[in-house]
This record gives structure tokens, C-alpha cells and sequence, in this order.
């Protein structure tokens, strides 16, 4: 879906749509808690990235390795942008904006995501 979506924004880009976001880059942060930690390799659990405009949190997700199938909720500015788990998947469609932080939760031991029940 996120090659759809950068297809589709490029297009655009080459109509003249939203000309003034080509080639534009936003400086981001990015955190990996929890069980995604693993994944933060040297710089930490915490890191700032350089992404271009249009980036979505699916394409962080790849871009730090990290297994979609492990990422239980994103939180962007502090504020829960995941789907939950009722409604259904994490919105990996999600755009971010310069100076966002978004953070990545995997789900920890004893919790609703390991499967352990909620009572």
C-alpha cells in the first residue's frame, strides 16, 4: 500500500500538483520502545532522522527494520494515531510532518498483545 501511495504522490509531484514539497526534507524523531528496542541498533532507542516530504509512518517502519507484524501502537506527538485493537491494524498510512516525534510500542510481556488475557 505505501508504494501505491508514493506512486500516487509522485504522480501528482509531476502534474504540478504540490510542487513545493519536491525534494522537500523533514527532520523527525523517532523512538523504539518496549520489545522494538532491538531493533534501535547504535544510536540508540531514540534517533533523529532526515525523511523526505510525503513520508509516511509505514515508510519509517521499513526504513528501521522493524517487522510490521511487531509494532502494536504508534504514537506521533504524544497523541495515539493507531487504529487500537478493536478497530482494527496500526495506520501505517499515517503522514508525518518536520519536527514530529513518533514513537513505536511493541507489545510487552503479560499484555493483550502476547495474547495473554485481559481480565
Amino acid at each position: 500500500m505505501n508504494e501505491v501511495v508514493s506512486q500516487t504522490y509522485n504522480e501528482l509531484l509531476d502534474a504540478g500538483i504540490g510542487h513545493n514539497a519536491k525534494d522537500v526534507s523533514l527532520r523527525i524523531e523517532v523512538r523504539l520502545f518496549n520489545s522494538l528496542q532491538k531493533y534501535a541498533g547504535p544510536q540508540g532507542w531514540r534517533s533523529n532522522v532526515e525523511v523526505m516530504a510525503g513520508t509516511t509512518v509505514g515508510d519509517i517502519v521499513t526504513q528501521m527494520r522493524v517487522p510490521r507484524n511487531e509494532v502494536f501502537l504508534v504514537m506521533r506527538n504524544g497523541r495515539d494515531i493507531s487504529a487500537g485493537l478493536v478497530a482494527g491494524p496500526v495506520n501505517f498510512e499515517a503522514a508525518v510532518e518536520d519536527g514530529d516525534v513518533v514513537a513505536f510500542l511493541g507489545p510487552v510481556p503479560y499484555s493483550y498483545g502476547f495474547g495473554a488475557p485481559i481480565v
